[in-house]
């Protein structure tokens, strides 16, 4: 089970703009398909510069791999890399301005942030 803290400090860490979420959670959608930078270019209507930077981000947090023909798959290093990402997916989905703040907030609004993520508020 994935905390809210440790949910908003995998995007902090990893997940620095919208751009990179929307490549992410695309990927993610369709684990066993490969995708070439063009493609995703096209699907994100997206410039080929912040495509490219967005996937070495992604690879460099192990979060997708590139094959020897050039393309990319959603491939998490490990469990909970997979599970941190499924808890995005699902945060995004209930809960998009949270997600988009965590990405472009600042450290001190760390715990408040946490906070949003909170399915059941204390005293609810």
């Amino acid at each position: 089970m994935v905390r809210d803290l440790d949910l908003v400090t995998f995007i902090r860490r990893s997940i620095p703009s919208v751009w990179a979420l929307d490549v992410l959670l695309l990927v993610r959608r369709a684990p066993a398909r490969s995708w070439s930078p063009h493609e995703l270019v096209g699907e994100l209507r997206a410039s080929d510069a912040v495509v490219t930077g967005v996937l070495d981000g992604l690879q460099r947090e192990g979060l997708v791999a590139q094959g020897e023909d050039g393309r990319f798959r959603f491939a998490p290093a490990g469990e909970l890399l997979e599970e941190l990402t499924v808890a995005l997916a699902h945060a995004y989905a209930e809960r998009p301005v949270a997600v988009i703040n965590a990405i472009v907030s600042t450290e001190a609004k760390l715990q408040t942030l946490a906070d949003a993520f909170r399915l059941n508020p204390p005293g609810s």
